[in-house]
């Protein structure tokens, strides 16, 4: 990989995207900084080198084609002012006369933010003549942005072209990588896999993948009741795809004929409404009363997934076991993160991603007790579905 680590960018303006997409409260404060933390090293390296730093992010999906105040980067460039100990040069805009004379005035050792990119509606494009024109702001081209690595978007994958010689991987990307291919292709065994979330049909990729290379395969969150429907149990008013049983079926076949063990919660707790004061019992996942839904797995369920993440090697989680943002339902998700993290200081290698499992893991205090936390969700998937990112290969190529 080519990678910053090996050169230095003293007096050069270099171009760097990263993804700076973080949440905000509701006072227009940001509520996770992970992202931006992330960044730092990548950051802190150009800024001791004495680069020109010269920062592209989004923030949100803007709808309109153009300036949106809510999803401005202004209060992330006050923010890294904080973080960095200096005056972070801001723009509203990204091209034109104003930010070239910017870009052109910065000092050794600055830092430059422009405004969202995805203000632009030639960003999400991938517009050659939108990159070409960007490309004039700098001198070489970092991408440290893994979580938008699998949009071919201009920012994260065209404008790699016009620096043949001058592209490189930020420290961030350059750990994704190497993690990842760490855990597809030089892991212990046993491998477990714990995957939950909602739905199969955002998992079917992944799971092909893992059935494939993993010896046991974990399943929580709402997409467990349609595994259930699929064997002709009922599942109450539970989440259920209808329209993913044959998939399901199709799936549970596949880790048979491969001989992996699938494990499904054999226990629930279920409620008779979606909110933190509903009525709760615990029932055999087979059979959930009409009326009610599942939230959790129950406490069968949690000792029997936590005795194999406690036996394996390594270890991927993707996505919670319940509604964990209700804390009446939160049991399941948290039993598992301080499982794998227990599993993880007995020697197992460990990678966390998704949103929702990082937030889980950083919410359980256990987030510095596993070995890698990923930083993009999608991104994440989409590689340990064996696919090409457009930001990864734009630089390899």
């Amino acid at each position: 990989m080519k990678t910053i680590k090996d050169t230095n960018f003293k007096g050069k303006r270099v171009l760097v995207r990263v993804d700076f997409n973080v949440p905000f409260d509701k006072q227009g404060n940001i509520s996770d900084d992970t992202r931006i933390m992330e960044a730092m090293p990548t950051i802190n390296k150009l800024i001791s080198d004495g680069a020109r730093v010269i920062l592209m992010a989004h923030l949100g999906r803007p709808k309109k084609g153009g300036f949106e105040p809510e999803l401005t980067l202004k209060p992330v460039a006050e923010y890294l002012s904080k973080i960095i100990k200096q005056d972070v040069v801001f723009t509203q805009s990204l091209l034109g006369d104003e930010v070239t004379k910017l870009a052109n005035a910065l000092q050794d050792g600055q830092v430059m933010l422009l405004e969202n990119i995805r203000f632009y509606p030639e960003e999400t494009k991938g517009n050659e003549d939108f990159a070409k024109q960007l490309s004039l702001l700098g001198d070489a081209y970092v991408n440290d942005a893994f979580g938008a690595a699998h949009r071919e978007h201009a920012s994260t994958a065209t404008l790699a072209k016009f620096f043949p010689n001058d592209k490189y991987f930020g420290l961030l990307m350059e750990n994704e990588v190497k993690n990842l291919n760490k855990l597809m292709n030089n892991y212990e065994k046993p491998f477990t896999a714990v995957i939950g979330g909602s739905k199969i049909s955002s998992k079917i990729g992944i799971l092909e993948s893992l059935i494939d290379i993993a010896d046991n395969l974990v399943i929580g969150g709402g997409m467990r009741y349609t595994f259930y429907k699929a064997l002709g149990h009922n599942v109450g008013n539970s989440l259920c795809e209808d329209d993913k049983i044959d998939t399901a079926k199709a799936l549970m076949q596949k880790a048979k004929d491969k001989g992996v063990k699938l494990y499904l919660p054999e226990d629930s707790i279920v409620a008779d409404d979606f909110s933190e004061n509903a009525n709760t019992k615990y029932v055999p996942t087979m059979d959930i009363p009409d009326g009610w839904e599942g939230m959790d797995i129950g406490e069968k369920s949690i000792k029997t997934y936590c005795d194999v993440v406690l036996s394996s090697k390594t270890i991927l989680w993707n996505g919670p076991m319940g509604v964990f943002e209700m804390k009446k339902f939160a049991n399941g998700t948290f039993a598992i993160a301080k499982a794998v993290a227990d599993a993880t200081q007995k020697g197992a290698f460990s990678a966390i991603g998704g949103g929702d499992s990082v937030s889980a893991i950083k919410e359980s205090g256990y987030a510095d007790k596993v070995s890698y936390i990923s930083t993009g969700g999608g991104a994440m998937l989409e590689f340990l579905e064996g696919k090409v990112l457009p930001g990864i290969k734009a630089i390899e190529e």
